[in-house]
């Protein structure tokens, strides 16, 4: 399809047009280095925009800025998913960042001392590449999934938008974060029965509004999931494992006493299937008719073929740099650096070192040869 033809050089390609690619972009043009951003949506903000139609941001409009452009909405206001990424768009059209749309990776490959991307629509070579992705890119189904007989529905919250995707009868969210607590109390108060099972993920101790709360927030997310929770601190070198398992933050505005009180059933972790319907660990079994799965999602970086991966799927990296791997970098993993690296307001952190760490190879002709020896 791509025949032999010459592939575009660019100095840093990066992947993704998100949160995280656009603010490495950003830091990247503010150091006058020469750049293109990939992006397999057509549009920017499309990330956004295909989530459930009732989404809104768990953090207020203060914590949801990037870099160099304020969040045009009132501090406490929780944007809606749609104005997020609209909000996205006009940050790459106000930084003239140079975004191609509609172009997914296929794959990336090494090259001698540089790097081939090929996407469904081109080819690339790269002295840089920095993976702006987070590793929720593949929905993930418990095995189990398929033995579940043919008349319930079955959703993943990827592919879930509102409630006109039930049949009517009870629902079964499957996951106990944020995102399955919210769709929880979504179709409760659509007039479905409804249970959550999953593992407790906690929550945070207050909710949002009044200014007692609105200065605990600001701890919270600026102090504890932004400067304590880091490598750099013996407690967040101790979460961090943890958080990387898991991968689920705390229960933001769908706590267990609102879902209780809305009606939402807690039930045991959902374990398998029997005769057709969900199966829970203590023996008992739903009569359900819908199945919502807020399980997660896979990496999805088969495209990347390079040894960058540890045994448990994920980068080897050290705040995004990849010592064994000259030029490759990522933003926007969880706890890349801290807590905050999938935030909004936290992933700028990570975009200015990388952006930093790729002006200072570019201007010097380095690369990570020296990181590498420093290792061996």
């Amino acid at each position: 399809m791509h025949g032999s033809y010459e592939p575009e050089r660019v100095e840093t390609i990066i992947i993704g047009a998100g949160q995280a690619g656009l603010s490495v972009g950003y830091h990247l043009a503010r150091r006058g280095r020469q750049f293109l951003v990939l992006e397999a949506n057509e549009r920017v903000g499309d990330s956004w925009r295909t989530r459930w139609d009732s989404l809104r941001l768990f953090t207020p409009a203060r914590y949801d800025s990037l870099d160099g452009m304020p969040f045009s909405s009132a501090p406490d206001y929780f944007p809606t998913k749609n104005e997020m990424g609209d909000y996205l768009a006009a940050y790459a059209s106000r930084f003239q960042l140079p975004v191609r749309t509609g172009e997914t990776v296929t794959s990336l490959t090494r090259d001698g001392d540089r790097y081939l991307v090929v996407t469904d629509r081109a080819r690339y070579e790269a002295k840089h590449v920095v993976v702006a992705m987070a590793t929720f890119q593949r929905p993930r189904f418990p095995t189990f999934a398929t033995d579940l007989g043919p008349s319930i529905v079955q959703l993943h919250s990827s592919e879930y938008r509102n409630p006109t995707q039930l049949q009517p009868g009870g629902v079964l969210l499957v996951g106990a974060g944020n995102s399955g607590a919210e769709l929880a109390l979504e179709a409760v108060r659509g007039g479905h029965e409804t249970w959550i099972s999953g593992r407790d993920v906690g929550r945070i101790p207050f909710r949002f509004g009044g200014l007692p709360r609105t200065l605990l927030t600001r701890v919270m997310l600026r102090f504890v999931f932004h400067r304590l929770m880091t490598i750099d601190t013996p407690i967040g070198r101790r979460v961090r494992p943890k958080m990387l398992a898991h991968a689920t933050a705390p229960l933001i505005r769908a706590t267990p006493d609102v879902l209780s009180a809305a009606g939402v059933q807690r039930v045991a972790r959902t374990a398998g299937a029997r005769n057709g319907r969900p199966l829970l660990e203590d023996g008992r079994v739903l009569d359900v008719a819908n199945v919502i799965w807020c399980t997660g999602f896979e990496p999805g970086f088969s495209w990347l073929e390079l040894p960058v991966f540890d045994a448990n799927g994920e980068p080897r990296h050290d705040r995004g740099v990849v010592h064994y791997e000259p030029g490759l970098y990522f933003v926007g993993l969880h706890f890349l650096y801290a807590m905050s690296s999938t935030m909004i307001h936290g992933v700028g952190r990570d975009a200015n070192h990388v952006a930093e760490i790729i002006a200072g190879r570019t201007r010097t002709g380095s690369t990570t040869a020296d990181y590498a020896t420093a290792v061996a």
